[in-house]
């Protein structure tokens, strides 16, 4: 009778994956039979949304990069230093993964008019700029990269380090050729993770940088731009090309054996 309690249990269990999984299969699958043959050409030949596509690949990249330079540092603190107000850092490091995606955005935009973000756009424009997209795109993904590098450095035992220290290595020593070494993985997986979270950031690219053609305009802003003007065939176009990248970067980070 356990056993047959137990069974119905895992079969409830496999019912309830299934039929998330079963959504969102019909989700796609209603998107990707709305669009047709000639919706895929016009987002091939479309010069702005070759543009749009260019930009997305070059800022998410830029975005991904910086996060995991943050990242690694602030992960490898948060997971081998123990100190007071800790758990309020790790809080405050997880601000921007809560906050609605506007409220990020209207937050650099305010920043940016008071007299200390003037001076930084007297030395590099950000405000409706190209390099407002990629400081958009990392403000949220680096939340993400932190979140992997900490989880990555916390399954790393401590051991090797400390033997490294013993021998004589400074703490930055023990990083470099030790634990980053061991890492690789895991930073492979929060390059993977930020990049897939720059490609779908819209909310505080389009207050912050705007969704200008042939200049800040980015994929997310194309589908936003496309819909404006009630071309539904591209926006489902883009947005399908846009799943197909985050399947390949899913696919990626599986690969490096990192869980997500």
């Amino acid at each position: 009778m356990r056993l047959n309690r137990s069974n119905l249990c895992w079969l409830a269990l496999a019912l309830i994956a299934v039929g998330y999984l079963a959504f969102w299969a019909l989700l796609l699958a209603a998107t990707a039979t709305y669009s047709t043959p000639d919706s895929w050409l016009h987002v091939l030949r479309s010069p702005e949304i070759r543009h749009a596509t260019l930009m997305s690949l070059l800022t998410c990249t830029l975005a991904a990069a910086l996060a995991l330079l943050l990242a690694v540092p602030v992960g490898y603190l948060m997971s081998r230093l123990e100190f007071r107000g800790k758990a309020w850092l790790d809080a405050a490091l997880d601000v921007p993964i809560i906050l609605p995606p506007l409220v990020v955005g209207l937050c650099l935009l305010i920043f940016f008019q008071t007299w200390g973000g003037k001076q930084i756009e007297k030395i590099i424009p950000f405000t409706y700029q190209l390099s407002g997209v990629v400081l958009a795109q990392f403000v949220v993904a680096a939340a993400f990269a932190i979140r992997t590098m900490r989880g990555t450095f916390q399954h790393l035992p401590a051991r090797p380090e400390d033997v490294a220290l013993t021998l004589g290595c400074t703490r930055f020593q023990a990083l470099w050729h030790v634990a980053l070494p061991a890492a690789r993985r895991g930073m492979v997986a929060a390059f993977c993770i930020a990049w897939a979270r720059s490609l779908g950031e819209f909310g505080p690219i389009l207050v912050f940088a705007g969704a200008t053609r042939m200049k800040t305009e980015v994929l997310p802003t194309t589908v936003w731009l496309e819909l404006s003007v009630g071309n539904l065939d591209a926006a489902v176009a883009v947005s399908l090309f846009m799943v197909l990248l985050a399947v390949l970067v899913l696919v990626a980070v599986r690969a490096t054996g990192e869980k997500v």
